[in-house]
């Protein structure tokens, strides 16, 4: 047996470590609905595990703003209403655009070389769906590479660990944003140009220009669906 896993702290960091995860993924993928209470007996149950692990990874959820406490109402899950999916744009247009030109100056040539592979596999994708979006998880696998390629800790916990399990959630919940569309293939690869140019204000200039657009069109897309839903009503 690995020694590692008969120490009783290891394998409660494991335990805590594999329920956050099942609770996280619950939640960006709606099978935990936006705004429901975290019952923490149902939960508990559901998992098998007791209330100690359930509360630490209740706590890092909440770490991820992924849910939150709220006086007389216990701990709820996110509901991400149009004001906050831009907000959330917003931090990541500027977190963002700030890691491509620190990534820039710092990325190493293999890690650049793995974005030309992404981007290649993202124009494979592309011919072999309908041929009109990038698929979410290739999107996603390409910003996680610039944002590591930052080397700052700070700006990598702040995206990857907090604002992304958000635009997770809102592009898994919502059809019309589970892809990019073409035009971020093409942005993509002004990205990679800027970085591999080694211009940090190049580079700044693309990421906040595609970012933008990605904001104008779910902006777009949030206010045809309150129109369509005043109709509706």
């Amino acid at each position: 047996m690995n020694s590692s896993l008969s120490n009783p702290t290891v394998r409660a960091s494991s335990l805590n470590s594999e329920l956050t995860s099942s609770l996280r993924d619950a939640i960006i993928t709606g099978e935990i609905k936006q705004g429901s209470r975290l019952s923490e007996t149902k939960l508990a149950k559901r998992f098998d595990v007791s209330r100690g692990p359930l509360r630490e990874a209740i706590r890092r959820l909440e770490g991820m703003n992924l849910v939150s406490h709220r006086p007389q109402q216990g701990v709820r899950v996110v509901t991400l209403d149009a004001d906050l999916i831009l907000q959330i744009y917003d931090a990541r247009e500027a977190l963002e655009s700030k890691a491509v030109a620190l990534a820039a100056q710092v990325m190493s040539s293999a890690e650049i070389d793995e974005l030309h592979r992404l981007i290649d596999a993202q124009t494979k994708q592309m011919r072999e769906n309908d041929g009109a979006h990038v698929p979410a998880e290739s999107d996603y696998a390409f910003h996680e590479l610039v944002i590591r390629g930052s080397q700052n800790k700070v700006i990598t916990h702040a995206l990857l660990e907090e604002i992304y399990h958000l635009i997770k959630m809102f592009r898994y919940q919502t059809l019309a944003a589970k892809h990019s569309s073409t035009n971020s293939l093409i942005e993509h690869r002004q990205i990679v140009y800027a970085i591999e140019q080694r211009d940090p204000v190049l580079a700044e200039v693309t990421m906040r220009r595609h970012i933008v657009h990605a904001r104008d069109r779910i902006k777009q897309r949030l206010e045809r669906a309150s129109n369509q839903t005043e109709i509706d009503s």
